[in-house]
C-alpha cells in the first residue's frame, strides 16, 4: 500500500557567487611539454637503409658494404620468383 508523504523538507535555493572577472591581459598560450627520444645507432642505420634509393644501395654494394650486398641479393632472389 502506498501512503502520501505528509511532511517533507524543501531545500532553499542557494545564492550563486558570481565568477571572478577575467584579467584584461591575454594569457600566453601554454605549450605542451617536449619529449625527447633517443634511438640506438643500429635503429638509425636501419632507418637509413630503408629510405635509400636503389642507386645508393648499388653504389654501397660495389664499395663492399655487406648490408647493401645482402639487400641486392635478396631483391634479385625476389625477382626470380
Amino acid at each position: 500500500m502506498i501512503t502520501p508523504v505528509s511532511s517533507a523538507t524543501h531545500a532553499q535555493p542557494v545564492a550563486q557567487a558570481k565568477p571572478a572577472a577575467q584579467p584584461a591581459v591575454p594569457s600566453k598560450p601554454q605549450s605542451a611539454p617536449a619529449d625527447t627520444v633517443q634511438i640506438s645507432s643500429a635503429a638509425q642505420q636501419a632507418l637509413k637503409e630503408t629510405i635509400e634509393t636503389p642507386a645508393q644501395t648499388a653504389r654501397e654494394a660495389a664499395g663492399g658494404d655487406a648490408v647493401a650486398k645482402r639487400l641486392l641479393a635478396k631483391e634479385a632472389a625476389d625477382k626470380t620468383l
